[in-house]
């Protein structure tokens, strides 16, 4: 008799599979959606919590924008304590990040990101066969120069909109920001008898970004562009801007 050695590999997957329990509940969360670093700060903490019943081990740490890069091979100019720690259901935990000193922009923000790795403990009476998720929290991390220091409620609105060709002979919807901070978007449209609906994304400080309009779009002669910012709290803003053709 001949085996069918694809088919006993599936079969005895399917039985794998139906002795796994899962377990996949986040349980740590950060008090708010980014961080802000004044540069005459000596150090900044971030507040996290753990909102379940049992205890979680979590990791922190701080990289450049590289969302795949190792925590040990990355190099930034800030220390994260602590960088592993057990936070017990119910429990806080504060992270405390202090700038080194290494030579950064004075005239914009620097963006970096803060990761925490929520690994959540094994459930009670499972046995060995458990697959477990550990979840992870990637929040944006603004150091700020001091002569950046001041209201920045209104920055968004000196960002200039026009439509463009690019190098590629695309149009596009060229935001120009010419600011020292970063300007995060949440939702970003051009009005008309029909929007046109773009993917937000963050503009540079004294710098632009490009957003590819969809194929064969055109917008109206008196589009404006619609959308909303989000703000040093987390908070969304909305806003409507002339359009510069």
């Amino acid at each position: 008799m001949k085996l069918d050695i694809r088919r006993i590999a599936a079969i005895g997957a399917v039985l794998a599979t139906a002795f796994i329990s899962f377990s996949a509940n986040a349980n740590i969360s950060l008090a708010g959606t980014r961080v802000i670093y004044p540069a005459q700060n000596r150090e900044v903490t971030v507040q996290m919590t753990n909102e379940g019943k049992k205890p979680s081990l979590v990791q922190t740490w701080i990289d450049d924008g590289d969302a795949n890069a190792l925590p040990e091979n990355i190099r930034v100019p800030f220390t994260l304590t602590p960088p592993v720690s057990r936070v017990n259901g119910g429990k806080g935990q504060a992270l405390r990040i202090v700038y080194t000193g290494e030579a950064l922009p004075q005239d914009r923000e620097s963006v970096f990101y803060l990761n925490v790795l929520d690994i959540p403990p094994s459930e009670d009476g499972a046995d060995g066969n458990q697959l477990q998720f550990a979840f992870r929290t990637r929040i944006k991390m603004f150091f700020r120069p001091a002569q950046l220091a001041g209201d920045t409620s209104r920055v968004v609105d000196q960002v200039r909109w026009s439509l463009v060709t690019d190098q590629n002979g695309a149009a596009v919807l060229r935001a120009t920001n010419p600011t020292g901070y970063y300007i995060s978007l949440n939702k970003l449209s051009l009005s008309g008898s029909k929007a046109i609906d773009l993917q937000p994304q963050m503009i540079p400080p004294k710098g632009s970004y490009d957003f590819a309009l969809p194929a064969n779009t055109h917008p109206a002669a008196d589009a404006s562009v619609v959308f909303q910012s989000v703000n040093d709290y987390g908070a969304m803003d909305d806003h409507t801007a002339t359009l510069t053709r």
